[in-house]
């Protein structure tokens, strides 16, 4: 079969629109694979936030440089994506997460990060009115921000159309081909279609398809609740988290309230549990508890999503050396919405075979022969 694709990207997510994105844009002929709809998992269940703060240290400079990038993506994209620069708090409300809330603090300025620790309650509600009186000290972190998972995806699927990109929903890659330890294409449910590179940004798919080939990635998939309030007036402006990540939550442009967090205390490797009444009601909850004038706003909508989670919440980025061709960009863990830009300009330049112009060196799948289950879920971005 002729090869009149170059580059075929699994995956309807951020991470697999901002690499389509990239390739497209230089001059890369790109057909895009989603098996459900665009943003069916992660990418529309996410909180939203383009964080900083609370990175992992081999993470911590993607995440910088994507910062840079999203005050640029609407001119970029040709649509607004909602991102706004309005800091990110993080809250203890307890000693110990106080002490565990300084010590990230202090760990991340010493990696250049600009990041606060506030031990006074009257400053950290000067910052979020309304918050509750169980707040003791939080971080942080004015680089920090927003924006609208619907409507950065609804911009990167408009931008992809006018370069001419390919995008087919609801058509799974049912395996990917290879032959003489290169990648020829996939096969899916309409056929085979061929192209000498892909990009696997599958998400919690991505072992499926990897498994034929010999390859894998410990994954577990926890479920993710969260739900959206309707609107109130304009208040609060940082996002907001708490210390062992249970539940986080920002103000939408719109004025509702957007609230994520954990449907279960647990990961199940390789498989998806049900939808749980018990953790929205137990969200819904904390949510009171921390912002109580946002108590009795009513529900607009609620969701129950699955993260691709590794043993150590860091996601692969990584060109295959065999079958060559093949580059892997999923496992974020809850935490690469905000790195989507950035992750989307990485892979395209190891599509290309050249040298990302940053290290992904620490996302290999060789790091995993020394890890272990359970890492915990981070939900702010």
């Amino acid at each position: 079969m002729a090869m009149n694709t170059e580059v075929l990207v699994i995956g309807g997510g951020i991470t697999g629109l901002a690499v389509a994105f990239e390739l497209a844009r230089s001059g890369r002929r790109v057909a895009l694979y989603e098996a459900r709809r665009i943003g069916a998992m992660a990418s529309g269940a996410t909180l939203g936030g383009i964080r900083q703060s609370g990175r992992h240290p081999a993470e911590l400079p993607l995440a910088r440089a994507a910062v840079g990038l999203w005050g640029e993506l609407e001119g970029r994209l040709g649509a607004p994506t909602g991102y706004r620069r309005t800091g990110n708090l993080r809250l203890a409300r307890s000693a110990a997460e106080a002490a565990t809330i300084l010590r990230m603090v202090r760990a991340q300025r010493a990696l250049g990060l600009e990041i606060d620790y506030l031990a006074d309650p009257k400053d950290i509600g000067a910052l979020a009115p309304g918050l509750g009186n169980g707040v003791l000290a939080a971080s942080f972190c004015p680089s920090d921000g927003q924006a609208e998972p619907t409507a950065v995806l609804t911009a990167y699927v408009k931008a992809l159309r006018r370069l001419g990109v390919a995008i087919h929903e609801a058509e799974p890659a049912r395996t990917v081909v290879v032959e003489r330890g290169r990648v020829n294409g996939i096969e899916t449910g309409g056929g085979r279609v061929a192209a000498p590179n892909v990009v696997l940004a599958a998400g919690i798919d991505s072992n499926r398809l990897l498994a034929p080939l010999g390859l894998a990635v410990p994954l577990a998939i926890p479920e993710v609740v969260g739900f959206r309030t309707l609107p109130r007036p304009p208040r609060l402006g940082p996002v907001i988290g708490v210390a062992n990540a249970e539940i986080a939550f920002r103000q939408q442009t719109d004025g509702s309230f957007r609230v994520t967090g954990a449907a279960a205390g647990d990961a199940v490797a390789g498989r998806p549990r049900g939808p749980r009444l018990g953790a929205l009601a137990r969200l819904l909850d904390a949510f009171s508890a921390l912002l109580p004038e946002a108590a009795d706003v009513p529900l607009a909508e609620s969701w129950i999503g699955f993260l691709d989670q590794t043993p150590d919440a860091l996601p692969v980025i990584e060109a295959c050396d065999e079958p060559r061709g093949l580059v892997l960009a999923f496992g974020f863990s809850g935490h690469g919405f905000a790195l989507g830009p950035i992750v989307g300009r990485l892979v395209a330049e190891m599509v290309a075979g050249r040298s990302p112009e940053l290290s992904v060196e620490a996302f290999r799948r060789d790091r995993f022969g020394r890890q272990g289950f359970p890492a915990g879920v981070t939900l702010h971005g």
